[in-house]
């Protein structure tokens, strides 16, 4: 059933294309659901990072914020609102969304993710909303989500070193959250924010650092990208449910992971 869903992953193909070696497509698009509902693939996830902590393999000098927009196939639009009361039965899971991570615009249907990824060109945390939602008011949600575990004790490690992103990541909320939690950032100011900042003279206070040598590291995240992207469904979404399309982007997550 693993090497069901992996194939499921590169190939992008529906679930009742599944090659019969691997079994009933029924039975492996369950097990995938299930542990895209209670949280199991984003366990694995943890405990590979933890492997790769110890082992030194992540690089938290410097962890950078990006988005992708995914187109979204016709398939995965038609999900039910509000799914119904079965007595006896579990209440849906937290991840489910009235929305569904959909939003329309000129090209249809899109879904985006928002992530945080290390040097080494590997993802840390995740975040799936509809494609017209903008990029800064989610920075500080996938950064929460940023939990690597320690084997040995402690707390799992939460902060990087430093922390990149470009101009959509620039408003003055993001940059005190982050000198708050006592992370240093590298994230270019825009046109508008600075000429006002000029305009008021002393009164507009200082201007933000920026260290263009560190910025130019900024295209390890595109490559991780890419890299998700290489898996077809993560591509082109064609998931009902946005905790399933989630499940999906953490599985490709974990096979990067596993690969290095």
């Amino acid at each position: 059933m693993i090497n069901g869903i992996l194939f499921r992953l590169r190939a992008g193909i529906p679930w009742r294309d599944l090659p019969a070696r691997f079994g009933k497509w029924q039975t492996v698009y369950d097990r995938h659901r299930r542990w895209s509902a209670d949280g199991m693939w984003d366990q694995i996830l943890r405990v590979a990072q933890a492997d790769a902590d110890v082992e030194g393999r992540i690089d938290w000098s410097m962890v950078s914020v990006d988005s992708t927009v995914c187109r979204a196939h016709q398939h995965a639009a038609g999900a039910r609102k509000q799914a119904p009361h079965r007595p006896g039965r579990r209440t849906r899971p937290a991840q489910h969304r009235p929305d569904e991570a959909l939003g329309r615009s000129r090209g249809g249907l899109m879904t985006k993710i928002h992530l945080a990824g290390e040097g080494g060109l590997r993802p840390l945390a995740m975040l799936v909303t509809p494609g017209q939602w903008d990029d800064a008011p989610q920075m500080i949600a996938v950064l929460e989500r940023v939990r690597v575990p320690r084997p040995a004790g402690g707390h799992p490690r939460t902060r990087p070193d430093h922390l990149s992103g470009d101009k959509a990541y620039s408003p003055r909320c993001n940059r005190r959250c982050l000198r708050r939690r006592q992370i240093k950032h590298t994230i270019p100011e825009r046109r508008d924010p600075r000429a006002h900042r000029q305009r008021r003279g002393s009164n507009g206070g200082r201007p933000t650092g920026f260290d263009a040598a560190r910025y130019a590291r900024r295209n390890e995240v595109e490559r991780m990208v890419n890299r998700l992207k290489i898996h077809r469904a993560v591509a082109t979404r064609s998931d009902k449910r946005a905790y399933v399309f989630h499940g999906t982007v953490t599985v490709a997550a974990v096979s990067l992971r596993l690969r290095s």
